[in-house]
């Protein structure tokens, strides 16, 4: 296999080749889907909104039992170097913690040293086309597990569901629980209706997007009327902007649901304001004059 371009990976202490890198076919991520990732964006060489992401990945850890196996100076160092290896740039690390090897048993075992795993690669920025026209989304029913707020490996749900989308021609899958949004399937979701920018407040349904967090921080540092609300299945059809929004993808419009267009058609002002704003504290953290 190819693992062009990853240069490095880091596991369990060392930094080896990607072809080198070997796991048990024992650990509880392969045999239980037992653990948590972070994916963390790159820019100018630098980890960006590291202490939110190392927040995120310390809440994921505690919500399943399992300690951190680094302090947050070690993950600094390992991201580090991991980004030396690619010569800087940006990039976009991604890392992995399992319970460790251990006899197959559902019952967690005792003293376990955790598996820890994580590597960099370039980042591949968004799609000008995407940026520019839109992509299109379907909705879905929500058919996932009751702590989607755990950022956990065991993501088969959310592959079938983004499958659904690509079979269908989209990009992404908007899901409904409940007569209600909750996210996309690997992403958070903003509403923009008559001016005002609505995403689903923080629970157990939805995981807490490092740039959904952003978002709205950028919102309330400018002014604008943002708001963590309950968005019903029949706002959402009826939005007049829809955005998606991950660490990767930073904000991507959505101009087409169900085949349909949403508002006119097209990225609508709010999202190129944003986007904007988005870009403008990405200089900054450049800069460094922003986390």
């Amino acid at each position: 296999m190819d693992f062009y371009p990853i240069k490095q990976v880091y596991l369990n202490g060392a930094f080896v080749a990607p072809e080198a890198a070997q796991v048990s076919a024992f650990d509880r991520g392969f045999v239980f889907g037992d653990g948590v990732y972070e994916v963390i964006p790159v820019y100018g060489g630098k980890a960006f909104r590291l202490p939110h992401h190392l927040q995120r990945l310390e809440a994921s850890l505690a919500a399943i039992g399992l300690g951190n196996p680094l302090t947050h100076a070690e993950w600094g160092a390992v991201f580090a170097q991991l980004i030396r290896a690619h010569d800087g740039g940006d990039q976009s690390i991604y890392l992995q913690v399992t319970r460790g090897v251990a006899p197959r048993d559902h019952a967690f075992p005792k003293d376990t040293p955790a598996t820890v795993f994580a590597f960099s690669q370039p980042l591949k920025p968004p799609e000008a086309g995407q940026l520019a026209g839109g992509i299109a989304a379907i909705t879905v029913p929500d058919n996932r597990w009751q702590r989607c707020d755990i950022k956990a490996i065991a993501l088969l749900a959310n592959v079938l569901l983004r499958q659904q989308a690509q079979a269908r021609g989209a990009v992404e899958a908007i899901l409904i629980r409940d007569g209600f949004l909750t996210e996309g399937a690997a992403s958070n979701i903003f509403v923009v209706r008559a001016g005002r920018l609505l995403t689903p407040p923080r629970g157990p349904f939805i995981l807490p997007g490092i740039t959904r967090d952003l978002i709205l921080e950028l919102a309330h540092a400018h002014g604008i009327d943002c708001r963590e609300s309950a968005v019903s299945e029949a706002e959402l059809l009826s939005a007049d902007e829809l955005w998606m929004t991950s660490s990767t993808k930073e904000i991507l419009p959505i101009t087409r649901l169900n085949d349909r267009p949403v508002g006119a058609g097209q990225p609508g002002p709010l999202q190129a304001r944003f986007r904007q704003l988005y870009e403008e504290y990405k200089q900054a953290f450049r800069a460094g004059q922003a986390e």
